[in-house]
Parts: C-alpha cells; sequence; structure tokens
C-alpha cells in the first residue's frame, strides 16, 4: 500500500504528563499520540520524537514523525487528529516529507526557552504552570549574561547533564548556536539553541546560572562546570515547569512541497 512520511508539529502542556517517551502504565505525549493514530489507521503505529521532553516539560514546536497510508494528506491527518487527542496536545501543523525522513536524526538543531516569572502575579495559576515563579531578591542580569556567554560554542556538557545521559563512547559534546538572557518587566527567558541536547542540561544551567546569578557561587564554579567530567558540583536542576521546547529545525531538502 503507498505511503507517505509526514512531520507533525505539536503542542503539548507537559503538566500532567510522565514526558514524551512511552513507558508502562504511564501517560506519555508518545504514548498517547500512537493510541489515538492507530486508532484512525486500524493498526499499531509509531511516532517518533525529535527529542524526549522529561515529565513536567512543555512543548511548542515539538517534531515527530508518522509514516502513514497515502490518503492521509498532511492537512487531513492534523484534522483528524485534532478532533480525537486530548485538550493538553495539539497540532500545530503537518508537513509532508521525503520517506527517509527521521525527527531525530534528521534534525540540524533544536531551540528550547526557560522562563522564569517575577512580579505580584508570579504565582498566580495562569503563570506558575509555564514558568518558575520567583521569590526575593532578583538575579543579576549580567551575572546571567555573562554565564550564558559561556555556553556558546563546543563543549563537553558531563557537567550539566544526568549520569548515563549518552552512551559511554558519546563524546557528550553538544554545539550551542545561541544562548541568551531576555529580562522584562515580569520576568527572566533564557533562550538556547545547539544541534542537540543531553538529559536535563538545559535545567541543569539554569540552576547553576541562577545560583550565579544570586550570589550563591562564584563564576569560576560556572566555568569549572564547563569543563568537567560529572555534575557532581552542579546546582540543582531548575523545576521542569519553566522549560518549553520551542522549535526543531530541519534541512529544507526533506520536505516534499507540492
Amino acid at each position: 500500500m503507498p505511503e507517505r512520511t509526514i512531520q507533525l508539529v505539536l503542542h503539548y502542556d507537559g503538566t500532567d504528563f510522565s514526558g514524551w517517551q512511552v513507558q508502562p502504565a504511564r501517560r506519555t505525549v508518545q504514548g498517547t499520540m500512537e493510541s489515538v493514530l492507530a486508532d484512525l489507521a486500524g493498526q499499531p503505529a509509531r511516532v517518533t520524537g525529535a527529542g524526549r521532553t522529561d515529565a513536567g516539560v512543555h512543548a511548542r514546536g515539538q517534531a515527530a514523525g508518522v509514516t502513514v497510508a497515502s490518503h492521509w494528506t498532511p492537512d487531513r491527518l492534523r484534522r483528524a487528529l485534532n478532533q480525537r487527542l486530548p485538550n493538553d496536545v495539539w497540532i500545530a501543523s503537518a508537513h509532508e516529507m521525503v520517506a527517509t525522513f527521521h525527527a531525530r536524526f534528521g534534525a540540524t538543531s533544536r531551540r528550547y526557552a526557560y522562563r522564569i516569572a517575577t512580579g505580584d502575579d508570579a504565582r498566580s495559576p495562569l503563570r506558575r504552570r509555564f514558568a518558575l515563579p520567583w521569590d526575593g531578591a532578583l538575579p543579576d542580569a549580567a551575572e546571567l549574561d555573562w554565564c550564558a556567554a559561556q555556553v556558546v560554542g563546543t563543549h563537553r556538557f558531563m557537567g550539566f547533564a544526568v549520569k548515563g545521559t549518552a552512551p559511554e563512547g558519546d563524546d557528550h559534546e553538544c554545539t550551542v548556536h545561541h544562548c541568551g538572557w531576555t529580562v522584562r518587566a515580569d520576568g527572566f527567558t533564557l533562550d538556547i539553541r545547539a544541534n542537540r541536547f543531553l538529559h536535563h542540561m538545559v535545567r541543569f544551567l539554569v540552576g547553576t546560572m541562577l545560583d550565579v546569578a544570586t550570589g550563591r557561587r562564584p563564576r569560576a564554579d560556572f566555568a569549572a562546570l564547563l569543563e568537567a567530567d560529572s555534575n557532581d558540583e552542579a546546582s540543582e536542576p531548575a523545576p521542569a515547569s519553566g522549560l518549553v521546547l520551542e522549535q526543531v529545525t530541519y534541512p529544507p531538502g526533506l520536505y516534499l512541497r507540492a
């Protein structure tokens, strides 16, 4: 039977999910997607994500690859999925791709944002679900900027990742193309884009940056962690609620256009 390969771009509120990846007896985004897609297709379905977001992490640009019968055009599949998916998952767009497309291995970059909410309404339920509420003295913006500047480039991020996050022979190198903080009246946002990310990497970075920017740790600690072989000296990772996968980028040649 003729088939199509389709990229789905997902929005999801990660609060009530145990992350992206299928896990026994747990509600996950991948498991939810595969269940709905199997119901549509009448047979087991596989949904491959660009990355495995952790429990509580959100997405505004998670990419997933699916292979479906040719009568499922991207637009038809998107509409059918959105009619059946729960309220905390939504397909923002769908694109037909070349048959060899792989959502994880075909990606050239991924972009995350981490948001910190400040002000009197920081703990409002309309904000704290998607940001870290901040109490007390504000972080020093200049210190945050200094930390972000150190991250740009290629580093072995073992000091900012969960142990065993990659195979033993992996070099743990990530190339960070952009890392910067934006300060507004209602909070701070870190925007970071890289070719790949290790497990908890952004959250470890944010947690340590905040410790430096509030005077709890010196700059030298942050610099040393960029050279470290383990995360033993890293600060506690920032909570998952503030993290959003914003975008996954692919080479234009992987897209099929009418």
